[in-house]
């Protein structure tokens, strides 16, 4: 009898630890879009051609010193329960610092390129797995003033919203006048509830694997298509196999194929590699280009990447 009592006690505590000890993912605090918009912060560049408008982080942290206190006051209540944070600003910084990184990559041999916006480098260096957009307003009623905010939860890979505050929220009139405080009084309320949705979303990924997007393209003029067949397998079918055993659960879907394309999308790849080391989009990649590169295939391949979630790879050059 006292040894099922020790047993039963042993392993409520062993369970309460393993709880305690649940893994949280990573987050990082920006401006919304629209905040970024309507104040001024913003930068278009040129993407093959196109024009697309992003976010000025940078500008931002340097002339706006609200969104300093505003990030600081968010980050300081999910620290304090206990979720990793990514600084904005940090990440900035240290992008700069790799400035020498090209801003689009090619094949040597046929110049073949893709491009990859600003926005994209930041969010692959930071590797937050959710990133939270936030924007407020400050309300003034007579000697009160409140604060409307509204924040949302973006999966950084597949930019799916998985948490949010419908509506924005605001708060209870008060008569001090710092921003943070007034954020403080006006996010507690709605703060666990956001969590309670991140972390179930989390356990989504831990579970089922992180959703993510591959393109396989070939370059054109090497013999080789996804026609091309190996031991009486075409190519498409190899691959096809190949991530059948590679995607948690063999989930993937293939939303269109052609013998010099094939789009995966909603791809479920782990959380971890075998050595419990972080999976991303790009080292998935790049497994699936050295099982092509080794026999009986041996075929020369190139992979691409444009932001977290998305990577493609080129068959028949580099």
């Amino acid at each position: 009898m006292k040894k099922i009592i020790f047993y039963i006690l042993f392993s409520f505590l062993l369970n309460l630890q393993s709880f305690g000890q649940a893994k949280k993912p990573t987050l990082m605090v920006v401006p919304a879009d629209v905040w970024c918009k309507e104040n001024g912060y913003w930068q278009t560049f040129d993407n093959q051609g196109t024009k697309v408008g992003i976010p000025n982080y940078k500008e931002a942290f340097q002339s706006n010193q609200d969104l300093l206190l505003v990030i600081g006051k968010i980050n300081t209540l999910f620290a304090d329960r206990g979720f990793p944070l990514k600084n904005l600003e940090s990440v900035i910084k240290d992008l700069e610092q790799q400035s020498a990184e090209d801003a689009m990559t090619a094949s040597k041999t046929s110049g073949a390129a893709l491009a990859e916006s600003p926005l994209d480098k930041l969010l692959k260096r930071a590797k937050a797995d959710i990133i939270i957009q936030v924007t407020w307003k400050v309300n003034q009623t007579g000697p009160k003033k409140s604060i409307t905010f509204n924040m949302q939860g973006l999966d950084s890979y597949s930019n799916k919203q998985i948490a949010g505050i419908p509506g924005g929220a605001t708060g209870q009139p008060s008569f001090s006048s710092e921003l943070p405080v007034l954020l403080e009084e006006a996010v507690l309320s709605h703060v666990d509830n956001f969590i309670s949705q991140l972390q179930q979303h989390f356990e989504d990924l831990l579970a089922n694997g992180r959703e993510v997007s591959i393109k396989v393209k070939v370059f054109e003029g090497t013999g080789v298509d996804l026609e091309t067949e190996y031991g009486g397998k075409e190519l498409t079918e190899i691959i096809n196999e190949w991530m059948e055993k590679n995607t948690v659960a063999g989930r993937f879907n293939k939303s269109d194929a052609t013998e010099n394309f094939i789009d995966f999308e909603q791809v479920r790849i782990p959380l971890y590699d075998e050595n419990q080391k972080a999976m991303y989009t790009e080292k998935f990649v790049r497994k699936l280009m050295k099982y092509l590169k080794d026999p009986p295939y041996n075929l020369t391949c190139k992979v691409m990447t444009k932001g977290l979630g998305r990577a493609q790879i080129v068959i028949g050059e580099k």
